[in-house]
């Protein structure tokens, strides 16, 4: 029984672990990085063709965007997650398929011009809609026998609209260790979605620590605050420009505009018009729509229950195709335009920008975490000139950050969450950066008293035993700047060939134990296709 520690490790994003017990192989997670990649990550360690399960905690893209790729690489095995999940993934993988399409088809009408060697993108669209069919979904709090010897139960982590802490059993050897997989832990008291359900025991815990040396600061009225940042771009006649995940965040600003509305927190501009410009936020809010019962809590519930609609108000309008973007742009009427994505690092967010950055009567309102190296970090800590579309823009617009809004629990809600894991063996502090992870680790040890460990990617552990088997790579991403990622994107139809063979070795290993007459007949069949073409 051992767990692999892949992605997320001293970093915040790319979130994956790897876990194996007698012939089976699963991993919990399957991110893609996103914003600069520090550490070297290791690959998953067997071919994808061999993985058994893959449990992802929420559909946040650096938990769940390299699901296309593994399918892509042989993935044919069993994706467990709530429906909520489900039904967000089925939406962000294809947004992002189609982002890595279109910058592939961008960067690569460039490269043409240039004489330079076109690039692919890492999976395609046909890859997230088929990946999508080996989805099963799990309710809150039912534990689920996934095969003998391994069974899992998912609880709300108050993150996001179906994100989980996850709770496996693993038995080896007559000798069974439960594993407890924080996911991102929520702040609570959040608008629409629950508290955190806090979980009991565990033998080892994987716990993220984002903001586990910070502590937020006390949270205001957001609709009040919010009210505030409106009048004063609306009087000066500028945007509002709010770069928000479509995912979570976007609803959450929709509730908070519904009340400034509602209770007329804006008396000077009382009939302002909002723009929700992207296709996946649009789709996302749909499905917050029909997930109320399983996932809002009980003040959104309420509002459902008097027939009002939490997400939605007078004024409001969604921008779906891209001539309803670009139209946007024309409108001169001082308006809320929210976009994704929430980092400023693709979508139309960035023609947004590049309209309204240069004109000092506009505000762009940050109300997410940013990602050190990503482009809304650059601006949000006062960066001066920044380039879009190969265009330099003067930054004059206001940038404000609404405060005490996140999405991750900070230091003392992640304490009291561990708090209530009741003697674990070890904590593994995963998905925060280094320094930050290093402190929260340093702060569990003082504060609870359990042992704890930051991993880097490729430590491994025998869960048995409690013992480091393996030590991982140390090693930086700038000394290497050749050295691939997690993945290796294949180019060519040739590549594909490999991936292929590579896919048939794997189904041949998880054939052993069968009927001879089955295996005679499946050799029988491989070899007539060998010697076909070996020629």
């Amino acid at each position: 029984m051992v767990l692999e520690f892949l992605g997320a490790d001293r970093e915040v994003t790319g979130s994956c672990h790897y876990i194996t017990f007698g012939e089976k192989h699963f991993v919990v997670d399957c991110g893609m990085e996103q914003g600069p990649d520090l550490y070297v990550n290791q690959e998953i360690p067997v071919n994808p063709a061999l993985l058994d399960y893959v449990f992802v905690t929420h559909a946040h893209i650096d938990h769940s965007g390299l699901l296309p790729l593994l399918y892509k690489n042989g993935f044919r095995g069993e994706i467990y997650c709530t429906k909520a999940t489900e039904d967000l993934c089925n939406i962000m993988l294809r947004d992002s398929a189609h982002i890595q399409e279109f910058e592939a088809e961008w960067r690569n009408r460039k490269a043409r011009r240039a004489g330079k060697p076109e690039v692919v993108p890492m999976y395609d669209v046909n890859d997230a809609i088929e990946v999508i069919k080996y989805f099963h979904s799990i309710d809150y709090n039912q534990r689920v026998d996934i095969c003998e010897n391994l069974a899992v139960r998912f609880v709300d982590a108050g993150h996001l609209l179906g994100s989980s802490s996850i709770e496996i059993w693993v038995t080896e050897n007559g000798k069974t260790k439960k594993l407890l997989f924080s996911g991102d832990i929520g702040n609570g008291n959040r608008p629409l979605i629950k508290d955190p359900t806090y979980v009991e025991d565990a033998d080892y815990v994987i716990m993220e620590s984002t903001y586990g040396n910070r502590v937020h600061e006390a949270p205001p009225d957001y609709a009040v605050e919010l009210a505030k940042v409106m009048n004063a771009t609306f009087t000066r006649g500028g945007n509002l420009v709010i770069p928000a995940f479509s995912v979570g965040r976007t609803q959450e600003m929709l509730y908070f505009i519904r009340r400034i509305k509602s209770e007329g927190l804006l008396p000077e501009h009382p009939n302002f018009e909002v723009y929700v410009d992207s296709p996946l936020s649009v789709e996302a809010t749909n499905i917050f729509n029909l997930n109320v019962r399983d996932c809002f809590n009980e003040q959104a519930l309420e509002l459902e229950r008097q027939g009002i609609n939490p997400i939605q108000f007078p004024g409001l309008k969604v921008s779906v195709t891209s001539e309803d973007s670009k139209a946007i742009n024309f409108d001169q009427k001082p308006k809320v335009i929210l976009s994704a994505s929430g980092m400023c690092e693709a979508g139309r967010i960035r023609h947004h920008l590049k309209h309204n950055l240069w004109r000092p009567e506009c505000t762009i309102l940050f109300v997410g975490y940013q990602v050190p190296g990503t482009l809304g970090y650059h601006l949000l800590n006062g960066e001066k000139k920044v380039k879009l579309f190969g265009e330099e823009i003067e930054v004059k617009a206001n940038i404000v950050k609404l405060p005490g809004i996140s999405g991750h629990a900070d230091q003392p809600h992640l304490i009291q969450w561990l708090s209530k894991v009741q003697h674990p063996q070890k904590v593994f502090i995963v998905h925060g950066e280094e320094e930050t992870a290093m402190e929260f680790g340093k702060h569990v040890r003082e504060e609870l008293g359990y042992n704890t460990y930051v991993p880097y990617s490729g430590d491994a552990f025998n869960l048995l035993t409690g013992e480091q088997i393996r030590e991982g790579s140390r090693e930086l991403v700038q000394q290497k700047k050749d050295r691939k990622g997690v993945y290796t994107s294949k180019s060519s139809v040739f590549d594909r060939l490999v991936i292929e063979g590579e896919r048939l070795v794997a189904v041949i290993k998880k054939c052993q134990g069968m009927a001879n007459k089955d295996l005679a007949k499946f050799a029988d069949q491989i070899r007539a296709l060998s010697d076909k073409w070996d020629r």
